[in-house]
């Protein structure tokens, strides 16, 4: 069983701070993946809840991903 399973499985606060996906939340037991799976659609202000920011920077966080994912398709596409 993953540990995030377990975590969410058995109600579980995480305290592998460093795990990959452990986030310092008791609302989602410290995991991002419990915390995902536990609402089927975020807004911007949940998940800036979640990382004690602004909705205003995760939007701003989002436009840097997209922006970064389309680089590189685009360069993976002229090669």
């Amino acid at each position: 069983m993953k540990c995030f399973n377990y975590h969410k499985k058995f109600n579980r606060t995480c305290e592998k701070t460093s795990c990959r996906y452990w986030i310092s939340s008791s609302e989602c037991n410290n995991c991002c993946i419990v915390g995902s799976s536990r609402k089927e659609n975020f807004t911007l202000q949940d998940v800036g809840k979640i990382f004690n920011v602004t909705r205003m920077r995760i939007c701003q966080i989002e436009k840097i991903a997209i922006n970064k994912l389309k680089d590189k398709i685009l360069s993976s596409i002229e090669r």
